[in-house]
């Protein structure tokens, strides 16, 4: 099992820490470290108090909760957003609020989820040309979808 490097400090406890709820969970829970409120149609930077060390090679993603958007329209502005492996600095999750009521939440209220995958880095060069395909430049809805 991989693991991340949680930096201690003083506003976080053992029910800190993301959580996997269950055996087969892709993405571990993620907690507010603060209270507060999102009026409808606001856009917020939600504070968790984690500073994170991720192994070189991987990158964190941070997703929805799907109960908080189909019960409450709250879900993360920019999804998934990428948490870099050379970033130390506190995780703050965007959220949004897409209903017409107010979203209240708490400390230790869980906000998002975080999914740890690895990655490569690629390195880019002109080309003459690219191979041809199929679907070759079709683009959005070329598919039918």
């Amino acid at each position: 099992m991989l693991t991340v490097r949680v930096l201690k400090n003083s506003s976080l406890t053992e029910d800190s820490l993301p959580i996997y709820l269950t055996v087969g969970s892709a993405g571990a829970d993620i907690r507010s470290n603060e209270n507060g409120s999102i009026a409808p149609r606001e856009i917020k930077l939600v504070k968790t108090g984690l500073c994170v060390e991720i192994p070189a090679g991987y990158e964190m993603q941070l997703r929805p909760r799907s109960g908080l958007a189909l019960k409450n329209g709250i879900t993360l502005l920019n999804s998934p957003a990428t948490i870099d492996s050379d970033y130390r600095g506190e995780i703050g999750v965007i959220l949004i609020n897409h209903s017409d009521k107010v979203f209240d939440y708490k400390i230790g209220d869980r906000i998002a989820q975080l999914v740890l995958a690895k990655y490569e880095q690629a390195r880019f060069e002109f080309a003459d040309d690219i191979s041809i395909t199929v679907r070759s430049d079709k683009g959005f809805g070329s598919t039918d979808i």
